[in-house]
């Protein structure tokens, strides 16, 4: 698996069609996919180097044997308090169930914690995406709240869980972060 810059041009066609054979997959959980079209992810693509130069927003592809199968993020809100960044990811449906979006997550939050100040890193997703809650479990963060949330995909409940992992429970070896 890589994690590699998405070039704007030259990754469009693919992107698209990962996306478009991720639909049903993607529609619950996902509030973009329902204005989903080739100008939307054109869109999305123009605007990530303007992210990733501000230093707020690293969008990746993430890469099996040469493929997209998905994409992933390591962000900065307004509304995170200190200096926390977030973490999101989504793949192909043919790539879940692989450890593929739990390696796509070590590498973000690696990578975090290699930026200046930042203290800990957030996962939050709705608490019925029980495959999403599964990878910060994995990787030792730690459940921090539960909130109410606006509902804007099918499946959402009206609530996210966030979850939380410190600089200091990741520099903690592999047996005590357990």
């Amino acid at each position: 698996m890589t994690l590699r810059r998405f070039d704007c041009e030259a990754d469009l066609p693919e992107l698209f069609e990962v996306i478009e054979e991720s639909l049903e997959h993607l529609r619950p959980w996902m509030p973009w996919v329902a204005e989903h079209s080739l100008a939307k992810t054109a869109d999305f693509l123009a605007r990530r180097q303007e992210a990733w130069e501000s230093g707020r927003e690293f969008t990746y592809a993430i890469v099996l044997s040469k493929a997209i199968v998905g994409a992933c993020q390591l962000f900065q809100r307004d509304d995170c308090p200190g200096n926390g960044r977030e973490i999101g990811y989504w793949l192909h449906p043919a790539a879940t169930g692989r450890g593929v979006a739990t390696r796509a997550a070590r590498a973000l939050v690696d990578q975090a914690f290699r930026l200046p100040g930042v203290d800990y890193v957030e996962v939050v997703h709705d608490p019925a995406n029980r495959a999403s809650g599964a990878v910060p479990a994995r990787l030792g963060f730690t459940e921090r709240l539960r909130r109410p949330a606006e509902r804007l995909a099918p499946a959402e409940t009206g609530e996210d869980q966030v979850w939380r992992l410190t600089r200091q429970q990741a520099d903690k070896p592999a047996a005590e972060a357990c």
